[in-house]
């Protein structure tokens, strides 16, 4: 029994490790069980943690902060390095868009606390901790405990009413969440939008008939208009080539292009007719049976001083008669620009006779086992890089206190640097999709399991003050209401599709399990990269914005 004692109760490193790993082990596992269809997944870690700290287990408070302090660092930097790549196009697609519906969520939300809280008579001071607890934004509570301290009252009152109104703060959203998938509205959205990346390519079959055309050089034609595209193959006749930027058009040509959807009625006007080119576009379709001598093959890069390259610097076309149609990055399609930057880990579509397709890919690796080991040091550089823009004091007019993006914000923020713009920089910051998920969850995990143990010892005494039931039901408001509002009008009036809202929601309810749940339920990366494109400033906004109520109103 004293063996037992002293691994589960007396503080040391492994007691440490042993309590955390236990609470972990049992999350995930409980995680998996289904209720009425639905699962929970990792947010039963936080609701063993506080189980288990309302027993009496504990661990040291700076091992406790330090667990705690890196799981959050390690999953918010992950996730930005995953969105980093598509993050840049698709905020100038929507991001402002998606901001703009982030701080709605925000006020909405700000607004319905300080009615709720004047109406029901609770003080401010309460109120605070609520607002951080039910928006999930420890980060902001930090900061209104520091206010308070600072104008003379007493900080005991928000930390309770967060750590009451917190559980329920993580639930809310995945609960509106569920309902509002179950909605007609929803599906719909998804039925107008859909779910697919902006610059996903499309196959377009064309045949050459505009004589405006007829004798010019293929890199002459694509001067003529503003639409991407890339010219695959030229069928003349029964031949079948894959042309350059010196090859002429001639008429009866039929073209193949890679391109987007939206560009195709232009194409039509350029080239001069469209041909059925359904085919091409499903799933599976067998490009390497198209015709008798080109074949179409992926090839991965893998050779680091590809990283950073543009893929018109490379001359591939030129240097051995091939054509690369489109990248595969990050689970979005790109269509392939010349001046589309390469990474570490792009999958190139490269349409060629075998034997130019086997020369290219000894320029661009193709080796897939050199993918596998995860470069850790740039991994622990773009954290450290993190860490310091996070610790960097703003200054905001009329507050005393300068405020910081703190453990959250400025990870994520480097995470989303590093993944856009470090290949421009031949840093290496490809991970493969199963480490990157891997270490998120690693972190989701560690940063849920030391919450619920930090907040179990006096979270069932709080709920059970004459107060904390009037606390539980104000901080569910404040998160759903906000939520449900502002979802309805980003699909029906802003025309987002229901992933792209859902990430919204997370990202500004600072809601990391509720995406995680929202990753498990949407095949795609919409949610990841609108919770990347909102998170930043959302987080921001809420720390700043308690400090400003609680200076003006107290």
């Amino acid at each position: 029994m004293d063996f037992l004692n002293s691994i589960l109760f007396e503080h040391s490193a492994l007691q440490a490790t042993i309590i955390i790993s236990v609470v972990i082990a049992l999350g995930r596992a409980l995680g998996k069980l289904r209720f009425a269809g639905v699962s929970l997944g990792v947010t039963f870690v936080f609701f063993v943690g506080i189980l288990a700290g309302h027993l009496g287990f504990s661990i040291d408070n700076q091992m406790l902060l330090f667990a705690e302090s890196f799981g959050l660092v390690l999953f918010v930097y992950e996730l930005g390095l995953q969105v980093g790549p598509g993050f840049i196009s698709s905020f100038q697609h929507g991001g402002m868009r998606l901001n703009l519906l982030g701080i709605g969520v925000i006020v909405l939300g700000t607004i319905t606390a300080l009615l709720l809280g004047w109406t029901m008579g609770v003080p401010l001071q309460d109120v605070s901790g609520i607002l951080c607890g039910a928006t999930t934004n420890t980060p902001a509570l930090a900061a209104a405990q520091q206010t308070l301290v600072q104008m003379g009252y007493d900080s005991s009152g928000a930390a309770l009413g967060c750590a009451v109104t917190y559980p329920l703060g993580v639930i809310g959203v995945i609960i509106a969440i569920l309902l509002l998938s179950k909605m007609p509205l929803s599906r719909k959205a998804n039925e107008q939008v859909g779910q697919e990346s902006p610059e996903r390519p499309y196959v377009g079959k064309f045949k050459v008939l505009n004589p405006g055309i007829c004798g010019k050089k293929v890199a002459d034609v694509a001067q003529l208009i503003t639409a991407k595209f890339v010219i695959s193959r030229i069928w003349r006749g029964d031949n079948a080539v894959t042309p350059d930027g010196t090859h002429v058009l001639q008429s009866d040509d039929i073209v193949l292009v890679v391109t987007e959807e939206k560009y195709m009625s232009m194409l039509a006007a350029l080239f001069g007719q469209r041909l059925d080119d359904r085919e091409y576009n499903q799933e599976g379709f067998d490009w390497n049976h198209l015709d008798g001598k080109l074949i179409s093959k992926h090839v991965v890069i893998t050779r680091s001083e590809i990283n950073g390259r543009k893929l018109g610097a490379l001359k591939l076309r030129s240097r051995f008669g091939i054509n690369v149609s489109r990248v595969l990055r990050s689970g979005i399609q790109l269509v392939a620009t010349p001046k589309l930057v390469l990474q570490i880990g792009d999958r190139l579509t490269i349409i060629g006779d075998a034997s130019s397709i086997e020369r290219v890919e000894e320029v661009l690796g193709g080796q897939v086992k050199t993918l596998r080991e995860p470069n850790l040091a740039s991994i622990f550089v773009g954290i450290l890089l993190g860490l310091i823009i996070g610790s960097i004091p703003i200054a905001i007019p009329t507050i005393s206190t300068p405020v910081k993006l703190g453990l959250a914000g400025g990870p994520i923020i480097a995470g989303i640097l590093m993944g856009a713009y470090g290949p421009r920089f031949h840093l290496v910051t490809y991970t493969t999709r199963s480490a990157n998920l891997m270490m998120r969850g690693i972190g989701l995990s560690l940063y849920l399991a030391c919450l619920g143990l930090a907040s179990g010892s006096h979270f069932f005494a709080t709920v059970m003050r004459p107060e904390g039931l009037l606390w539980i039901v104000l901080g569910f408001l404040i998160t759903v209401i906000p939520v449900f509002i502002m979802a309805i009008v980003a699909m029906r009036l802003a025309k987002l599709d229901f992933g792209s809202t859902c990430g919204m929601l997370c990202g500004a309810m600072a809601n990391p399990m509720a995406l995680n749940y929202v990753n498990e339920i949407i095949s795609n990366d919409n949610p990841s990269v609108s919770y990347a494109a909102v998170y930043p400033l959302g987080m921001f906004l809420r720390v700043v914005i308690v400090q400003i109520l609680l200076m003006l109103l107290l």
